[in-house]
C-alpha cells in the first residue's frame, strides 16, 4: 500500500463542535430566527449540505432561515456568511504540529495522499488557503462529488484522482457518519484515530490514539 486516504474533522483536525454550535446559533441570531430553531434545522440539514443541495453558503442560509420562519435581508446573509466562514478557517488552521509532520514523512516518502471529507461549501472554499492542502495530492469533498460517506462513489472518486484501486489505500478517520465500514466494504485498510474524537467505539478494526502513529505503516 502506497495511498493513503484521510478524513479531514475530528482526524487531521479538531471537530470544533462547541464552536460550531456557538457560531449556528449566532448565524440564527444574525438572519432574525431563533437561535435554537435555526441551530436545530441547521444539524437536521447536514446531508443536504454535505451534497451541495442548497447551492452555496449565502444560499443555504437563506433557504434554512426561512424554514424557521424568516426572511433574511441580503445584509443579514452576509454577515451570517461572515461568520461560518471565519469558523472555518480558525478549525482549517488547527492541525497538531504532529500531523503535519505525519503527512510530510508520508509525502517524503512518495505516497499519494487524498482527503475524503463530508464537507460543506463555506469549508471547501477555505481549502486552498489552509496549511494542509500542499500535503494533499487530491481531495474528494462531497459537495463537489455530489456524495457523501459512506457512499461509495465519494471514496472511489479519490481513488479514481490518484489511479489506485480502493486495495491499494490506507483510509483513516474518526468514525463519524459511518466513514470506517464504508471504507472497508470496498476493500480499504481502515484505520480509526481517537485523537479528537471517539466516533466510533463499536469499530473493532485497527485504532490507534494519535495520527503521529500512522508513520508505523510507512
Amino acid at each position: 500500500m502506497k495511498t493513503l486516504l484521510s478524513d479531514l474533522f475530528s482526524t487531521l483536525i479538531p471537530g470544533g463542535d462547541a464552536a460550531r454550535n456557538a457560531v449556528n446559533a449566532r448565524m440564527g441570531a444574525a438572519l432574525g430566527v431563533d437561535p435554537s430553531a435555526f441551530q436545530a434545522a441547521f444539524d437536521a440539514s447536514s446531508y443536504e449540505r454535505f451534497i451541495g443541495a442548497y447551492g452555496d453558503l449565502p444560499s443555504t442560509l437563506r433557504v434554512i432561515a426561512e424554514r424557521c420562519g424568516g426572511t433574511p435581508t441580503d445584509e443579514q446573509v452576509q454577515e451570517a456568511t461572515s461568520l461560518r466562514r471565519t469558523l472555518a478557517r480558525r478549525l482549517l488552521g488547527a492541525a497538531p504540529k504532529a500531523t503535519t509532520e505525519t503527512l510530510a514523512a508520508f509525502k517524503g516518502a512518495g505516497w499519494g495522499i487524498g482527503l475524503v471529507s463530508n464537507i460543506t461549501s463555506e469549508t471547501q472554499l477555505q481549502w486552498t488557503g489552509s496549511p494542509l492542502a500542499p500535503y494533499f495530492d487530491v481531495t474528494a469533498f462531497s459537495a463537489e462529488v455530489g456524495a457523501a460517506k459512506p457512499e461509495p462513489a465519494i471514496y472511489l472518486s479519490a481513488c479514481s484522482a490518484l489511479g489506485v484501486e480502493p486495495g491499494d489505500c490506507i483510509y483513516v478517520g474518526d468514525g463519524s457518519d459511518g466513514e470506517l465500514p464504508g471504507a472497508a466494504a470496498l476493500g480499504m485498510h481502515v484505520v480509526r484515530t481517537t485523537e479528537h474524537a471517539n466516533s466510533d467505539p463499536s469499530w473493532t478494526g485497527p485504532s490507534i490514539a494519535s495520527y503521529s502513529l500512522l508513520r508505523e505503516f510507512l
